[in-house]
């Protein structure tokens, strides 16, 4: 009975590493979407069996990152760009919801680290992996003064599906700038300015506590990169 729940124990222990190490790849591009994960590969490259390996998919596709297909494998999720700008859509309609629920909740601690987020997604440059990271935190963090529950998960999963595709966006942004030098500043077409001005203007009504204010320019800057994305069909063919 012991050995049995010790083996059970390491199990979860493996699964949830391997989630990790897959989650990180999936979000930082090394997977992309649709491109099979082989649990034999997994298995093999993390020097464990098999169970371990098909829990930590079971939790990723729990999480939005990860199709699972019954009797054929695990594929990372892809989206179509009618999917992509219908969860663009609910995003557009939740996300200030939830920013309303967490502003009240924010102190300065939490605050203060939402202005370095700011000025790390600014000086990030054409680096897009780094823009990424401080811009997911940045949100993420921003919602975090919320009670956590189902608005919560319901947002964190349509972050993870939708990763692959901000990357696009950021990555045409990022080089349309890079192209007209400093001073590109209109969305996509003309490098990540308007962008980052957003962020400071969600920084301000944080720091004003005005909920009506943040709602208008989150919904503004999660609809500009929808409109952006479906510019570009390409992004979504298989």
């Amino acid at each position: 009975m012991v050995i049995t729940a010790d083996a059970g124990y390491r199990d979860n222990v493996v699964s949830h590493r391997i989630a990790e190490s897959l989650r990180t790849a999936i979000l930082d591009g090394s997977y992309r979407p649709g491109e099979r994960i082989r649990q034999e590969d997994v298995a093999a490259r993390s020097g464990a069996s098999r169970i371990p390996v098909r829990e930590a998919l079971r939790m990723l596709a729990a999480e939005g990152l990860v199709t699972l297909v019954a009797n054929s494998g695990a594929w990372v999720t892809r989206l179509t760009m009618a999917e992509c700008a219908e969860l663009y859509l609910i995003r557009e309609r939740l996300e200030p919801l939830l920013l309303r629920s967490s502003m009240p909740r924010l102190g300065e601690a939490e605050i203060g680290r939402l202005a370095e987020l700011t000025e790390a997604m600014e000086a990030a440059g054409t680096d897009v992996d780094a823009f990424l990271r401080a811009d997911r935190e940045f949100h993420l963090s921003s919602y975090a003064g919320a009670a956590p529950g189902e608005t919560w998960q319901i947002i964190h999963r349509m972050w993870n599906t939708t990763q692959h595709y901000r990357r696009e966006f950021t990555q045409r942004a990022a080089r349309a700038g890079a192209g007209n030098g400093a001073s590109g500043v209109a969305g996509a077409g003309g490098g990540l300015g308007v962008t980052h001005l957003e962020h400071r203007l969600l920084l301000d009504c944080v720091r004003r506590q005005d909920a009506d204010d943040a709602e208008r320019v989150l919904i503004t800057h999660i609809r500009r990169t929808r409109l952006e994305l479906e510019k570009h069909p390409e992004i979504f063919a298989p």
